[in-house]
């Protein structure tokens, strides 16, 4: 389940790409920078579309290294234009990629300690489906959000992906 679960989530994040493609264009047809996007966010309070992609990514590597039985690879968060965005998420792509089916085979059992709850550790499967998967989708889901506010072209489908018909 857990490396079903974790590709599931690899793949979401590869679809930001989709949307960044789409926000480049946007930027092109409306004759700004790009960039300007990358610091947008929805409310006052709310972290920008940097720091969204950043966080889906983080929750990726994460979740992969931890449910492996390995330490994160460190990211450090200083990405400042789209290219160096895309750059993190294919990184995080590849970390998440490179780790065997059955290097997950104990994570069930893995203890995994978060930075914000000392003392605490969650179980293997608590982690991934309470912690992994909502936090990739919210964060996801945010850099949706924020893009398709400020006029971006991006949809459902967008956000869905590929999806995997069989015959009827």
């Amino acid at each position: 389940m857990h490396y079903q679960v974790l590709k599931q989530v690899t793949n979401a994040l590869s679809y930001v790409e989709i949307f960044l493609d789409k926000a480049e264009q946007h930027a092109a047809d409306k004759k700004f920078d790009v960039g300007v996007l990358l610091t947008a966010r929805l409310a006052p309070d709310m972290k920008n579309l940097t720091y969204q992609v950043q966080s889906a990514c983080d929750y990726v590597k994460g979740g992969a290294a931890w449910l492996s039985g390995q330490t994160p690879p460190k990211h450090p968060d200083t990405e400042k234009t789209i290219d160096e965005i895309r750059a993190r998420i294919r990184k995080t792509i590849e970390f998440a990629e490179s780790i065997p089916e059955s290097q997950y085979a104990g994570a069930s059992g893995q203890k995994v300690e978060l930075s914000w709850a000392r003392g605490k550790a969650m179980a293997g499967d608590q982690y991934l489906l309470q912690m992994v998967v909502p936090n990739v989708y919210f964060h996801i889901a945010m850099v949706y959000a924020v893009l398709r506010n400020n006029g971006v072209d991006v949809g459902k489908m967008d956000f869905l992906g590929q999806i995997d018909f069989v015959p009827a």
